[in-house]
């Protein structure tokens, strides 16, 4: 497929070979703002903002996903097979399933479960675990120690659904050691399992679902720093 792509329209060389995806595009904005030098708006398609600049001299871009497995699913692939993207690092919200993580607290994602039927497309004879790369991993655990931030790593789980019906996914995942539900990872692991590249999510609680304690839609957008640093930090 040619550049522009039906979903970005940056020209050839306008996007870094790291690529930090929030799933809101205002998060975007605002990182880029925030701590990019010399950023440049690459892309406005359906809202979906992205932006390349400097961070310690290092060439970085951000580009939002939107929401669930089929958006990152569109982002991802045409960031990693037609845009050159070496490494895509997703930061963005979960709800805890672990007890012993509080609002704010980091969570890097070493495996993804998913109830998502998205492995189907690859004709897998049996079932794929995605899960992030090595290197990205060790660096934002790294990153996140000598920054003095909390976090824990584990297994993760990316849902299809935000309001669910089934009563018992968030216990069972819970009583399989799961940290923690998002909706966007195990899409973007399993493109860069298939594109050859690296993918790492990492993620800051926005609430507690087994005790109490929630952020709002204002902190979410705005005040997720601590990631924001981690990802930056190991572009």
């Amino acid at each position: 497929m040619p550049i522009p792509t039906p979903h970005i329209e940056a020209k050839a060389g306008e996007i870094a070979k790291t690529v930090l995806m929030p799933g809101d595009p205002l998060r975007a904005k605002k990182l880029a703002e925030t701590y990019l030098t010399d950023a440049v708006c690459y892309n406005q398609v359906r809202g979906m903002l992205g932006y390349t600049g400097y961070y310690k001299g290092k060439r970085v871009s951000v580009q939002g996903s939107g929401m669930g497995i089929p958006s990152i699913g569109i982002y991802s692939h045409e960031l990693f097979n037609f845009y050159g993207v070496e490494r895509i690092i997703r930061i963005g919200s979960a709800g805890a399933f672990d007890v012993s993580l509080d609002v704010g607290d980091i969570v890097l994602g070493m495996g993804a479960c998913t109830n998502s039927n998205y492995a189907t497309m690859f004709n897998l004879s049996g079932t794929f675990a995605p899960i992030a790369d090595w290197n990205l991993l060790k660096a934002a655990a790294d990153a996140a120690e000598k920054l003095g931030i909390k976090y824990k790593v584990g297994n993760i789980v990316s849902s299809d659904t935000f309001y669910g019906e089934d009563k018992k996914f968030s216990e069972g995942f819970r009583d399989m050691g799961v940290l923690a539900v998002e909706m966007e990872a195990a899409a973007l692991y399993m493109n860069a399992a298939k594109a050859k590249k690296q993918a790492l999510c990492i993620l800051t609680i926005s609430d507690c679902l087994f005790k109490e304690g929630n952020a709002t839609s204002e902190q979410r957008q705005n005040a997720f720093t601590d990631m924001m640093e981690i990802a930056l930090e190991i572009a």
